[in-house]
């Protein structure tokens, strides 16, 4: 990256995090710096990829998706990276990580029931590539967070 983050990015970035619709005159008042340099710090940290979006923490289990599966992924062949994005489309889809290890790929989605579940993971051993997949069922969530502390 061309612009190197300092200690003001970085409390920006920490006040953004606690709370996305924080006005840049509620931060500059905080951190003690003009408006017009939370603008443009905010601009650059988006131009530059290290802020990609302002997102809502939403609990899914309020809409009804009650069932959150991790689910293992093994792909033979060169179509893993293809295999990965197709499913990174799908609604339920929160996570699809490019991992080493027995899998090739670990997804993590949401559903708001069994069938819904079901009916995903026969779609994913449709594919042709795909040789197995390994469900496992998230019971009780202790941390599901957007991100980690800096």
């Amino acid at each position: 990256m061309k612009d190197k983050i300092d200690e003001i990015d970085l409390k920006i970035i920490r006040e953004l995090k606690e709370n996305a619709r924080k006005s840049y005159r509620e931060i500059a008042e905080k951190l003690d710096v003009a408006e017009g340099t939370v603008y443009n710090r905010v601009n650059k940290l988006q131009k530059t990829g290290v802020i990609k979006a302002f997102i809502s923490d939403i609990d899914f289990t309020k809409l009804g998706y009650d069932l959150t599966a991790i689910i293992g992924l093994k792909v033979q062949g060169g179509q893993l990276a293809k295999i990965e994005e197709d499913i990174s489309q799908k609604p339920n889809v929160s996570a699809v990580y490019d991992v080493t290890g027995d899998y090739d790929a670990i997804i993590v989605a949401k559903f708001r029931d069994r069938s819904g579940m079901n009916g995903f993971v026969k779609e994913l051993l449709a594919i042709g590539e795909v040789d197995r997949t390994y469900t496992m069922v998230v019971l009780n969530v202790i941390k599901e967070a957007h991100g980690i502390e800096i």
